[in-house]
């Protein structure tokens, strides 16, 4: 019996999805009171936001590879 990979084309950037989760994040925080589940939802709001940045600068023109 073989297993078929599920592929799954995106239609938008990594960085944008990215982006995307942590606006939802933090609004899902917004709407807690301070406290710990609140501060895990801001935690992974701020990851996501970094992985996005990373992501950008790894794409960007400046970056040379080794020669």
């Amino acid at each position: 019996m073989t297993l078929h990979r599920r592929r799954v084309k995106q239609t938008r950037s990594l960085e944008e999805r990215m982006a995307e989760q942590a606006a939802r994040l933090k609004e899902q925080a917004s709407q807690l009171p301070a406290g710990p589940e609140r501060e895990a939802l801001l935690k992974r709001a701020s990851i996501a936001e970094t992985g996005a940045h990373i992501s950008d600068w790894l794409k960007s023109p400046g970056l040379q590879p080794p020669e």
